[in-house]
C-alpha cells in the first residue's frame, strides 16, 4: 500500500472530525490509490466501501435507460461518497466513479456504520456533508434547467477548479460533453468562447483557468451556494 504524501493528505471532511472521532475513525481507515474511471459506486449495486479523497474528482452520474448519463455531483478532497450509507441505505441509482485520478481513503460501509453508531458527533458532521452535497445536486439541476451552457460550463470549470486545486485541468472534450449533458460540438464552441475572452486556454485533454474571477463573473449565481454552505456547516 501507498504512503500519502504529507502536503496531500488533507480532507476537509476527515479534517473536519473531532479529536475523538478521528481517533475512532482512523484505524478503519485504509489508503488507497484512485485510478482514472474507477468505480466507487455501481448503479443498484451494494455499496463496499466509502471513499474520501484527498486528491482527484469523483463524478455522480444519474443513469436512466438506454444508458443516458448526465452528472448531478461532483467529490473531491472536501467530501465523500457513500451518502446514501449515512442516511441508512446501502445503494444508489446513481454511478459514482473517478475523472481525474487521485488518492484518498477508504473505510467499509460496516465499519462506518459502526463509527456512526458509536458516536453521535461522527453521524452529525456527516449528515450535515450530505445536506451539503444535496445542496450540490439542486444547484445542478437548476443550472441544467435554466442556465446557458457557457453559464452552466464556467460553474463546472470553477467547481473542479475548486476540488483540483491546479489551474490545469485533465478535461476533454467528450467528458465535458458528457457531464453537462449536451452534444460535444456545444461544448468545443462555449470553449472557444471562453478562450476568446481570455478566461481559460485549451490543449489535448486540458483546460488551463486563466482569470478564474471572470470565470465566476461568467457563472453568475450558478456558482457559490453549495460553496457557502460547506463553509457555514462544516467550516473553511
Amino acid at each position: 500500500m501507498f504512503a500519502l504524501s504529507p502536503s496531500h493528505s488533507a480532507n476537509r471532511l476527515l479534517a473536519a472530525l473531532s479529536p475523538a472521532d478521528m481517533r475512532l475513525l482512523k484505524p478503519l481507515l485504509q489508503p488507497r490509490s484512485l485510478k482514472l474511471r474507477q468505480d466507487l459506486e455501481r448503479p443498484n449495486q451494494p455499496i463496499e466501501d466509502v471513499y474520501f479523497p484527498h486528491l482527484g474528482i469523483a463524478s455522480v452520474v444519474a443513469v436512466q435507460r438506454k444508458d443516458q448519463r448526465v452528472e448531478v455531483g461532483l467529490i473531491g478532497y472536501e467530501g465523500m461518497s457513500g451518502t446514501s450509507v449515512v442516511l441508512g441505505g446501502d445503494r444508489s441509482p446513481h454511478s459514482t466513479y473517478m475523472q481525474v485520478e487521485g488518492e484518498g481513503h477508504s473505510i467499509s460501509i460496516g465499519d462506518l456504520r459502526g463509527a456512526m453508531e458509536a458516536s453521535a458527533s461522527l453521524h452529525s458532521l456527516l449528515l450535515r456533508y450530505v445536506h451539503v452535497f444535496m445542496v450540490q445536486t439542486a444547484h445542478t439541476a437548476i443550472s441544467n434547467a435554466r442556465a446557458r451552457l457557457d453559464i452552466r460550463l464556467a460553474r463546472w470549470l470553477l467547481m473542479a477548479h475548486d476540488r483540483v486545486r491546479d489551474n490545469k485541468l485533465p478535461l476533454t472534450h467528450e467528458f465535458l460533453a458528457l457531464m453537462l449533458g449536451v452534444r460535444r460540438a456545444g461544448v468545443t464552441e462555449t470553449l472557444h468562447t471562453l478562450v476568446s475572452q481570455k478566461l481559460i486556454t485549451t490543449d489535448r485533454g486540458t483546460v488551463v483557468i486563466v482569470d478564474r474571477k471572470g470565470i465566476e463573473r461568467t457563472a453568475g449565481d450558478s456558482y457559490g451556494t453549495p460553496e457557502a454552505e460547506f463553509h457555514r456547516l462544516i467550516g473553511k
